[in-house]
């Protein structure tokens, strides 16, 4: 059961991510004002990071651990990416969307 709530909390945050990271390049062409905070990638990324380690401790499915630690691998190497040389790398996309893959596939394992 806790696997589950782990699950949903990660589709969410990596759906939110995602959101973030296709939507606010979009914002940016609008002259509001705005401008990227490398912070809220990062944000993203730790709580990914926690819920993934939570959840591969559980799973016994290799590829599954290899999906979700690639996926964080690829957000990291994007928002190191901005951190360092202030590029926007869409390694992101990737990431995000494997994470979410990978949630939905070990949230379909679970035995009900």
């Amino acid at each position: 059961m806790k696997s589950k709530i782990l699950d949903t909390i990660g589709i969410s945050a990596a759906v939110l991510c995602l959101i973030h990271c296709i939507i606010f390049p979009l914002l940016m062409v609008i002259p509001l004002g705005i401008s990227h905070n490398p912070y809220i990638d990062l944000a993203f990324l730790l709580i990914g990071a926690v819920v993934v380690f939570r959840i591969t401790r559980q799973i016994s499915s290799r590829w599954l651990k290899f999906l979700f630690w690639t996926s964080i691998g690829l957000i990291l190497i994007s928002v190191m990416a901005d951190f360092i040389f202030e590029v926007h790398i869409p390694l992101i996309y990737a990431g995000a969307a494997g994470l979410i893959a990978g949630h939905i596939i070990n949230f379909k394992n679970h035995k009900h």
